[in-house]
């Protein structure tokens, strides 16, 4: 079995017809041969493994997709990574030193806003809910951040993103930070979507822009777990059980 064909046999079916003629185009065979080759060379420092690069398509079906929330790549620290955007292994505890800022702001956005906190990182319970975790890169070197930015995952993420959002309405898309925010682009019909920004939620860079994920003092979060609830329940999807507690 080819690795071009083990690729496409990870795509869930229903993903495969919503992604339609791009799974026949030039950009998605230079995809597979790019990966192919870097697989043989740097195969046991690619994360996540092979077969969670689209975890996040296969536990959060086409229909049952409600949110959307973009992230950059899979992160490169070892054992974290795992296929879905911002997720980490259950096993690694909000106190440790392991636990990415990322997660730790969001769960302080989630208390700010009444959610309660996330007893741990892995978001496996947001995506079988219909929250889409999705990086923009599937894959990433150990210890390399954004080495796989330029592997060819950008037209794909880029046809998916058109194709849901043209497809389905009412969708809310969270754009965290200005890489996020550059695939605004590809929104289809945004006038039937609820689109979300703000700051990406790591590190210090949480305050620093016209629309903070935190305000500075931590006393007001930018309200997008509050504001996905109202819309989706404003549209009879029913809203995200945010935390484990709830």
């Amino acid at each position: 079995m080819t690795l071009h064909i083990s690729l496409q046999q990870l795509i869930p079916n229903d993903w495969q017809l919503l992604l339609g003629d791009y799974l026949e185009s030039p950009a998605w065979q230079q995809l597979c041969e790019t990966f192919e080759q870097e697989y043989k060379v740097h195969g046991i420092k690619i994360r996540p493994d092979k077969n969670k690069l689209f975890y996040a398509l296969q536990l959060t079906p086409v229909d049952s997709v409600k949110v959307i929330l973009l992230g950059q790549d899979p992160y490169h620290s070892p054992n974290l990574a795992q296929g879905l955007a911002f997720s980490i292994p259950d096993t690694i505890s909000p106190g440790s030193k392991l636990f990415p800022s990322s997660l730790r702001n969001m769960n302080k956005a989630l208390r700010i806003e009444g959610f309660g906190s996330l007893r741990h990182g892995d978001l496996s319970h947001w995506a079988k809910q219909g929250v889409l975790l999705l990086n923009t890169a599937l894959s990433v070197r150990l210890g390399e951040a954004n080495s796989h930015a330029q592997l060819g995952w950008k037209p794909l993420i880029e046809t998916l993103i058109q194709k849901l959002s043209c497809n389905r309405s009412g969708l809310v898309w969270l754009l965290w930070g200005s890489h996020a925010q550059s695939l605004e682009e590809y929104i289809q019909n945004p006038d039937q979507h609820l689109i979300l920004k703000s700051s990406h939620p790591s590190g210090l860079g949480v305050y620093k822009t016209s629309k903070p994920f935190i305000y500075p003092g931590d006393q007001k979060s930018c309200g997008h777990f509050t504001k996905t609830n109202e819309y989706l329940n404003a549209h009879k999807k029913g809203g995200i059980i945010w935390s484990q507690n709830t």
